[in-house]
């Protein structure tokens, strides 16, 4: 660190002979380097040097330890940890690579001509197909069971039905245009990011695991929302449960769906962030409109319609019964977030305890109008328990970054040097780029990746397995990801010696894939 530049030194693994053309360093930590200022660079024959102008904090605190962080390239990215001392040697003299951000971005121009109407005619049609297809995934199921109980009650009311399923179709455009809007200028920021990035924040499923609880607590009808189903058409808030609430229901199902990657989707989705924004956009768009049309289709039908069985007590039954997916959905998200922090999940479990007394008070209150005064000062005073115990959870530690993700066969955590120390012994390499969220990932790792089959074929080809857990945040699989052409988990690999490039699978696994692919790169 010196006149306000730090300069820093990278040398030996994959950087040895190498020739990359532009170089960036991400620091996890914030004020570390100035993100405005343009970053340059010098390759050697042994590594490279990074020159980027010190941010506020490393200023004025001063170079006190170590900076890590990830060092991307042309030729890939890397976690590093660069230790204060004097520069490594063999890393100058072989010629600039460029000012990092600024090449990245003249390489983003130079390839949007690329895309061109038929291209982006592809992607968006891969979008509508990975959307409708998405309704099928697991992580939909939940939601599924909410517009099962929205068109049960709307059957027979054929403009209603319409009302509401144009309202749930707006409510997921809506918010795929929110997500991918937000992805993309994050994206544009310097932030590197991915399909389901909001999973990635403990906070966020926290979140989404309390709200869970509260729809199913509605379903077993603890409270209500309007004058429920029975009294639907009655009462100033009577019209919650149709447009406002099958809006909610579209917000819900994209975000819900987040975790799932359907076939067609990984393409769609890689290829939209490389496109221009307008393109980008409408691809989203496209992805929305798959996941909404089924409903959509049904609800505009009244032919459709009118084979449901008419209105009647057996409704309430069928709400109540459609409330276990939605619990099924709190606990699953509760144990993502116990695996992404560090000894937090007594928080979520107490803020959770909390909001079911709340809104059970406000449900007493409901059925007593005008005696339940002291229902409704106790669900208030639990609500904002509940609203602290929240906050706390949302903020607690991550857990360990150094543990893998829950997996049955043995592994070691994925870099880019285990691949290539795998490889130089003559080892095949499976890798696997999964996350505790990503249902799709724990359908494949149980069913394709955990059976004796494949582990005897993992030994008779002495193969690596590596696991990538994108869990939380992880810059490093984020470039990995987007150098396959990837948005998003899961992803797998093959690597055979002597090889340049890796088998991609498909991204629903079955144990004969896997097997026939380890097979291939051990030939």
């Amino acid at each position: 660190l010196a006149d306000g530049r730090l300069v820093l030194t990278a040398s030996g693994g994959p950087l040895a002979g190498a020739a990359p053309k532009w170089a960036y360093f991400h620091p996890f930590e914030g004020g570390v380097i100035d993100h405005a200022a343009p970053q340059s660079g010098e390759r050697g024959p042994q590594g490279l040097t990074v020159t980027v102008a010190a941010g506020r904090g490393l200023t004025s605190n001063g170079l006190k330890g170590p900076i890590s962080g990830v060092l991307s390239t042309d030729l890939g990215a890397w976690e590093i940890t660069a230790e204060p001392g004097a520069a490594l040697t063999g890393v100058t003299s072989d010629g600039a690579i460029g000012d990092g951000e600024g090449a990245q971005t003249a390489a983003a121009a130079t390839a949007l001509p690329d895309f061109a109407l038929p291209d982006f005619i592809k992607a968006a049609l891969f979008a509508l197909l990975g959307g409708l297809i998405l309704n099928l995934m697991p992580c939909v199921f939940p939601i599924l069971a909410m517009k099962a109980a929205s068109l049960s009650r709307a059957a027979h009311q054929p403009v209603e039905a319409r009302r509401d399923g144009l309202a749930f179709l707006a409510g997921v455009l809506a918010t795929f245009l929110v997500l991918a809007g937000a992805l993309l200028a994050l994206r544009a920021g310097g932030q590197a990011l991915g399909w389901g990035f909001q999973l990635q924040s403990p906070g966020v499923v926290a979140a989404l695991a309390l709200l869970m609880l509260a729809v199913a607590l509605n379903l077993s009808g603890v409270f209500h929302i309007g004058a429920g189903l029975q009294g639907a058409g009655h009462g100033p808030l009577s019209r919650l449960p149709g447009v406002a609430g099958a809006f909610f229901t579209g917000v819900l199902a994209v975000v819900v769906a987040a975790p799932c990657t359907a076939p067609f989707m990984a393409f769609a989705l890689g290829a939209a962030l490389f496109m221009p924004w307008p393109m980008a956009l409408a691809v989203f768009l496209m992805l929305g409109l798959g996941l909404a049309l089924p409903y959509v289709l049904i609800s505009l039908n009244p032919r459709l319609l009118a084979r449901l069985p008419k209105p009647g007590p057996w409704m309430e039954t069928l709400r109540n019964l459609l409330a276990f997916p939605m619990y099924g959905a709190a606990l699953w998200l509760a144990w993502v977030y116990g695996r992404q922090t560090a000894d937090a999940l007594a928080l979520l479990f107490g803020a959770g305890l909390m909001l079911a007394l709340a809104l059970w008070l406000y449900g007493r209150a409901q059925a007593a109008p005008g005696k339940g005064r002291a229902a409704g000062v106790g669900a208030l005073l639990a609500l904002i328990a509940a609203l602290g115990l929240g906050v706390l959870a949302g903020k607690a530690p991550a857990a360990s970054p150094n543990h893998a993700a829950d997996v049955h066969l043995p592994s070691q955590a994925w870099s880019e040097q285990a691949v290539q120390t795998a490889l130089a012994e003559g080892r095949p390499v499976l890798v696997n780029f999964t996350a505790d969220w990503c249902v799709t990932c724990k359908v494949n790792e149980s069913m394709s990746l955990s059976s004796a089959r494949t582990a005897q074929a993992l030994e008779q080809a002495n193969a690596v397995y590596l696991v990538g857990d994108w869990t939380r945040r992880d810059d490093a699989i984020t470039a990995e990801l987007q150098r396959h052409g990837r948005s998003g988990v899961p992803l797998y690999l093959v690597y055979a010696p002597g090889r340049s490039e890796p088998r991609i699978l498909p991204q629903l696994l079955t144990e004969g894939v896997v097997i026939d692919a380890l097979k291939d790169a051990a030939d």
